[in-house]
């Protein structure tokens, strides 16, 4: 059975492969890595970009149906989550099993000790500025030393230099002015379309690390309002779960899969 597979913001479709979660689940499975809109290796051609959940959520089905494919399992990461999510809600009949890993179904998730006020047009241009014309270097040596609350367990980690060269990868491989226009462009909607979760009929693993704190709230959410669902926390890492610990992701992930197999549903 076939797994198309996406993954979280500034990232692309090494999050699964270099972390070997895509060379144990390929053992049993199709898998098909996509690069986001904006992301890894995707060329942009033209006006709009499609940056928003609705048409990135088109986009499984374009590639579906350009690689001949009727049902598949869908995999996703963070941001890659919420378009998930997003084609679920109308599409879930195309789907044999919805993943969803560290993530929400608001495209804008509240963010801890976030600021009430907007940041100012001066503070979003000289952040833009930096972001596209700062080193790879300088870029690593911000964020190791802000990790904020999507790496900070990562950075924590005893053994994180291989995972800070995953990381160093994604920022090598994209077009940083791109995912400043995604940035700016796909997080804007609070609305957790909580009657569109309900709408999800087939089964959804929604998983993600104890110290995921931007989405522990909205996973709860989601494993309370979808139907057909197991919710799973895997203690000790944070929003980076298949990096910061790959052999208990994939192991979730392949139990998951399993059970989907043998019963059709999310829990045996």
């Amino acid at each position: 059975e076939p797994i198309i597979s996406n993954h979280g913001l500034s990232e692309d479709g090494n999050y699964w492969s270099d972390t070997g979660v895509t060379e144990e689940l390929s053992k049993q499975h199709r898998m098909i890595s996509i690069d986001m809109r904006g992301h890894g290796r995707t060329v942009i051609e033209g006006e709009p970009y499609g940056y928003d959940a609705d048409t990135m959520a088109d986009d499984f089905d374009a590639l579906a149906d350009f690689l001949g494919i009727d049902k598949f399992h869908l995999l996703t990461h963070a941001t890659g989550g919420m378009v998930g999510v997003r084609y679920a809600m109308t599409r879930s009949d195309r789907l044999i099993s919805l993943l969803l890993t560290d993530t929400g179904s608001e495209t804008q998730p509240k963010m801890p000790d976030q600021p009430d006020q907007e940041p100012t047009e001066e503070q979003r241009k000289v952040w833009s500025e930096w972001m596209v014309n700062s080193s790879i270097e300088d870029r690593m040596t911000a964020t190791r030393a802000n990790p904020g609350p999507f790496l900070f367990k990562m950075a924590e980690h005893p053994n994180n230099e291989g995972m800070w060269k995953i990381f160093e990868g994604f920022l090598r491989r994209q077009n940083r002015q791109n995912i400043v226009d995604f940035m700016l462009n796909f997080y804007n909607d609070p609305d957790p379309r909580v009657e569109g979760l309900r709408q999800i009929k087939c089964p959804t693993l929604v998983i993600l690390g104890e110290f995921d704190i931007v989405f522990l709230k909205p996973s709860e959410l989601m494993a309370k309002e979808i139907p057909d669902v197991r919710h799973v926390i895997i203690e000790g890492v944070g929003h980076m779960m298949a990096i910061e610990d790959p052999k208990r992701t994939t192991e979730e992930l392949l139990d998951f899969l399993e059970t989907v197999k043998e019963t059709g549903k999310a829990i045996r």
